[in-house]
């Protein structure tokens, strides 16, 4: 398998740990020094990160990782996607689509991911037709 071709795999084994909250897999499937910045700016370590399945503080109904470009850099991949998904948090909604950049570094024959972003996909810069942000 190449690179895209893994990462891929792990997205779908990632994505399905989600919606199962299956803790022992999303560790198994990240690096001890993981972050993920929230699509609001907030940064969960990984403990943090697992935390939120613990009582059901996070489900997850449905989670898709879409249209993913994948760019090898060696030992570190970056995979840019969207990130659908259908879940609560603390009973609230938390549904959204969002722009998910993965960071992603080899382990040995493996990848594990080191990060991932979450920003709203919103419409164009409100620069784009004024010559743009320099």
């Amino acid at each position: 398998m190449n690179t895209t071709e893994q990462v891929l795999e792990l997205g779908r084994r990632w994505a399905a740990a989600e919606e199962r909250g299956d803790t022992a897999v999303l560790d198994e499937l990240t690096t001890d020094g993981f972050r993920l910045v929230g699509p609001l700016g907030f940064v969960l370590d990984k403990a943090q990160w697992l935390q939120r399945y613990g009582g059901g503080a996070l489900v997850t109904e449905s989670l898709a990782w879409e249209d993913v470009e994948v760019r090898d850099l060696g030992q570190t991949a970056i995979a840019i996607g969207v990130h659908a998904q259908v879940a609560s948090h603390q009973g609230n909604p938390a549904n959204g689509r969002f722009r998910a950049t993965h960071v992603l570094v080899r382990d040995g024959e493996r990848w594990l991911l080191a990060g991932i972003h979450l920003s709203p996909i919103g419409g164009p810069s409100p620069f784009a037709n004024q010559g743009g942000a320099r």
